[in-house]
């Protein structure tokens, strides 16, 4: 709008413009006088054009009447007078035509005067070669009819006007044509001396028209400028656009940022103060309405400007500034087609952008620090971690060192002279570093690291090629960091709660900015939080140890000496830590091996310490000779005792602080979500697991029950995998009023009893059926393993990297005790059947080799059948058996058990059973489903009593034994 009322330079209270001024004003079709005075320049110069174009048209139509009215004059008269018609009746016509038509043709000024014969044979001509030539064409045609016709045709000397009548005689025969032609051009040089009277006389008519058409175009032409001066000032009056105008000038010029207009075809229309100074635009660049390209600007925000394309604070380089631009179509808003652009000046900013973009990238660094730092509880893992994030958006090298004492969980001792142990290096291969990972290091007194180190600050280096400090602690591996062009250090001392853990070094090369005092506030941040990160690692460590520890000692260390199975067995702790699976082999009475493999839910220090409260129960039950069901109702009913005492004291301990009561967890697990309860670390053992076997060789029968716990895995000899089906009671504490079923097998010999906990063959990649699959593939594929190679074979194909459970694994391949090593005997009710079963027994033992054994079984079996026959019931039987152990055996039909007691002086009987004691290495009861046991073990080694068969003939006069019913 600024165009169309004043120019900028203009004053709008000041002198008067200069005539020059206001005349380049209004003939400026921009401005509104211009808009008003040049449609009315162009009407009258339209008037004018017409006034003379209407003039020179009948101009020319005078002309051409002339001419034709002076062809037809001049051809009749020569075709009617009596001369031409004589001449050409004569024996010579053109002899006698080719004066007078040359006379007459010249005093008429016609251009040609030509007499034709009826053939179309000239006569006269004014040109004598063409003289008795035919004509070409038509035009005498009429002629010879009796018709004058006259047309306007082209001679080679421009248009001209022919009228061609005929020469007729008194006959009225025609004797030929006459042609007479003349040009326009030539009759305008006669009539030349009277076209002032002749325009005269025809412009009064024609001008007294045009002055009417004129004032009726000047008053539509008034009317149009006015309609369209009004749409473009929106039918504001002067006083009002000239205080619209004040007020966009002072605004224009007066925002604090640079305005362009810009049209279509990438011209300057318009800019502001700002913008000049921003751009340093030339003087005329507004006023020439140059093209963008042609001002020198840098190129991308010339092609900016001239695209045509929307932009928002983009920022582009003008020079010594760095310009946020704006780019916005003005089409769209009523405008002309183009743009319109503003400038703000950011080089204020660039610095303090700077700034912040590298404060932002830092919060991201801290932010990612505490994303990738500390993932898992392994110390070396975590200084390694520190390092990775650390390069290269920090530092180009990074390396972590950590006390010795941190390795092993304990609480370190800081000081200079501490051995520390590198345990990362990033950014260089790490066999070019000083010192390796893994290598020891102990700093120099004196060096930046052992400053950090005692003063528990960081230590800036910032150019370590003028440190001699720095390199008292290698010259040869410091020259050797130098050649890397590494230049600048800062060492931070990693420490958490006080107490130093290790250092962290920062090393940038000359490809970077050198280290400065404001980045040692972000080193020392980063390495804090890396710090906490250690020292948790460094406290689970120390607990883990001590759990593990803990385990280990709960576990059997050996396993016992039998004959009957050849066991191999591992054990591996979960990632996150010790849990309660547990294995044991135990020895039972009669060569019978009992198999155990059990789960306690939960990890930690609780799941070991419950683990060996079970393990220690089934040993305790397992003395006691129970089957297999009943060895696990016992346990389950010692697990729900002890979670119901655990549940009571941990309510009375919430009671007595006042806190809510809680219910023991339901199946324990002693997991993250048991934190913050009252009953926190005194979590319950429900959902425990077990499973319990025994395997017997004489008949090579296994005995199993399992409350919760997965089934085992037969291997026959074959090589044939089965997984037997056991019934399965629910997990110990659970089980309640539900009774606990066995299964039996009869195993060949050879075969291998696989017992596993369930970590082997379910986490949380694989569920269970797969995981029995991959067993049973790994198993199949191995018949003559042993149970050790069994083991690692199993372990290598099924166990994942970081296992999230704990994993038990039992591995026992059957043996049979063979039928010449065991020997039966029936005996019956009558006293008199012991010395022939007496006798039958010590020629086993000499088949045996076992003659030294001979004196005391005979005594002990006398004793134990003598019992039997008194006191028990049909069917009575003895049995040997050859094993590591001698072993008597003698069972009948009752469940009355005999126990050991001391005999009064007065008593009469009594003492055969404290005999029996005595001679054996072990004895003991076992029940069965149609009576009990009694059964006793010698060592094989054992020799004959000191005192000899007098000594013991004594002793058995004196004791006799009872039964304790």
């Amino acid at each position: 709008m600024r165009e169309n009322f004043r120019r900028e330079g203009d004053d709008p209270r000041g002198s008067s413009p200069s005539h020059r001024q206001r005349l380049r004003s209004l003939l400026d079709g921009r401005s509104v006088a211009g808009q008003g005075f040049v449609p009315q320049l162009a009407l009258a110069v339209l008037l004018v054009v017409a006034a003379v174009l209407a003039l020179v048209f009948q101009a020319q139509g005078a002309t051409m009447r002339e001419a034709r009215q002076r062809s037809i004059v001049g051809a009749e008269t020569f075709a009617h007078a009596p001369g031409p018609l004589a001449a050409m009746k004569s024996a010579h016509p053109t002899a006698l035509l080719q004066p007078p038509a040359e006379s007459a043709r010249k005093h008429s000024g016609l251009d040609h005067l030509v007499v034709f014969r009826p053939d179309g044979v000239r006569r006269p001509h004014p040109d004598p070669r063409l003289i008795s030539k035919r004509v070409v064409g038509g035009s005498i045609g009429p002629a010879l009819h009796g018709k004058r016709s006259t047309t306007t045709l082209n001679s080679s000397l421009g248009p001209a006007v022919n009228t061609v009548p005929p020469v007729v005689d008194t006959g009225h025969h025609v004797v030929g044509p006459v042609s007479a032609g003349i040009r326009p051009a030539k009759a305008d040089e006669r009539i030349a001396g009277q076209l002032p009277l002749l325009l005269g006389s025809a412009a009064g008519p024609l001008l007294l028209g045009s002055a009417a058409a004129a004032l009726l175009l000047a008053v539509a032409g008034a009317a149009l400028v006015n309609r369209r001066l009004r749409r473009q000032t929106r039918g504001l009056d002067p006083a009002t656009m000239y205080r619209m105008y004040d007020h966009h000038h002072a605004v224009l010029h007066a925002v604090r940022e640079g305005v362009l207009i810009v049209s279509s075809d990438g011209r300057l229309l318009l800019a502001n103060d700002e913008a000049r100074r921003l751009l340093e635009l030339p003087a005329d660049a507004e006023e020439n309405r140059r093209p963008i390209a042609d001002l020198g600007l840098e190129p991308r925000l010339s092609a900016l400007l001239t695209s045509g394309r929307e932009a928002t604070d983009e920022v582009y380089l003008s020079g010594d500034r760095l310009l946020a631009v704006n780019v916005r179509p003005t089409a769209p808003y009523g405008g002309p087609a183009g743009s319109a652009v503003t400038l703000r000046d950011t080089t204020e900013l660039r610095a303090l952008t700077g700034r912040a973009a590298v404060a932002q990238e830092r919060l991201r660094l801290i932010h990612d620090a505490g994303l990738r730092i500390g993932t898992t509880l392994d110390v070396g893992r975590t200084a390694a971690e520190l390092a990775d994030v650390a390069v290269p958006r920090f530092a180009d090298v990074v390396t972590v060192e950590l006390l010795e004492p941190v390795l092993r969980g304990d609480e370190p001792e800081s000081g200079t002279t501490a051995d520390l142990r590198r345990m990362a290096v990033r950014g260089v291969p790490p066999e070019s570093a000083i010192y390796q990972v893994g290598d020891v290091i102990r700093f120099v007194p004196g060096t930046p690291m052992a400053a950090s180190l005692e003063s528990r600050r960081p230590v800036l280096v910032d150019d370590l090629r003028r440190s001699d400090t720095w390199r008292r602690q290698d010259l040869e591996g410091t020259q050797r960091v130098l050649d890397a062009r590494i230049r600048s250090l800062i060492a931070v001392p990693l420490q958490a709660r006080g107490v130093v853990l290790g250092l962290a070094n920062f090393w940038r090369s000359d490809h970077a900015d050198d280290f400065e005092e404001e980045d040692l506030s972000f080193a020392e941040e980063l390495t804090a939080r890396a710090a906490i990160s250690i020292d948790n690692a460094r406290r689970y460590t120390r607990e883990h140890t001590t759990a593990v520890t803990l385990q280990r000692s709960l576990l059997p260390q050996t396993l016992p000496e039998q004959s009957a199975l050849e066991v191999a067995h591992r054990y591996l702790p979960a990632q996150a830590g010790v849990g309660g699976d547990w294995f044991d082999v135990i020895p039972l009475p009669g060569a019978r091996v009992a198999l155990v493999v059990g789960d306690v839910v939960g990890h930690g220090l609780h799941a070991a310490a419950t683990m060996g409260r079970l393990r220690t129960a089934v040993h305790n039950f397992s003395a006691l000779d129970l089957p297999p069901d009943e060895l696990l109702s016992h346990l389950d009913e010692l697990v729900s005792h002890i979670d119901t005492d655990e549940a009571r004291a941990a309510s009375r301990e919430a009671g007595g602080r006042g806190e809510g009561v809680e219910e023991t967890v339901w199946p324990g697990t002693g997991s993250d979500t048991d934190r913050g309860r009252p009953d926190a670390g005194r979590t319950g053992i429900t959902g425990a697991t077990c499973l319990y076997a025994i395997y017997e060789p004489v008949a090579g029968r296994v005995t199993l029950a399992r409350a919760g716990h997965p089934g085992p895995a037969v291997v026959h000899p074959d090589g044939a995998v089965t997984f037997p089906e056991v019934p399965v009671s629910p997990p110990l504490g659970l089980g309640g009023s539900v009774p606990v079923e066995t299964a039996e097998l009869t195993l060949p010999q050879g075969s291998r009893l696989v017992l596993y906990t369930d970590g082997l063959v379910e986490d949380r990649d694989r569920d269970i059926g797969t995981g029995l699959d991959q067993l049973r593939t790994v198993l199949a594929t191995g018949a003559d393993r042993t149970p050790e190679q069994t083991c690692a074979a199993v372990l290598d194909a099924m166990l994942s990297e970081h296992p999230s459970d704990d994993i038990a694994l039992l591995v026992a391949r059957t043996r049979l005790l063979g039928p010449s090593r065991v020997a039966e005997w029936e005996v019956s009710s009558d006293p008199a059947a012991v010395a022939p079963v007496r006798a039958a027994c010590l020629r086993t033992l000499e088949s045996w080799g076992l003659e030294a054994l001979e004196f005391t079984t005979e005594l002990i079996l006398s004793e134990l059948i003598t019992n039997a026959i008194r006191y028990g019931a049909q069917p009575i039987r003895v049995r040997l058996l050859h094993d590591r152990a001698l072993i008597c055996e003698v069972s009948d039909g009752t469940s009355a058990s005999p126990h050991l007691r001391r005999a009064a002086t007065t008593d009469e009987g009594g003492r055969g059973l404290f005999l029996v004691a005595q001679f054996a290495q072990r004895w003991g009861t076992r029940y069965t489903p149609g009576g009990k046991v009694i059964w006793t073990e010698q060592s094989l080694d054992e020799g004959r009593p000191e005192r000899g068969p007098d000594a013991a003939d004594d002793v058995l006069d004196q004791w006799d034994d009872v039964p304790a019913l």
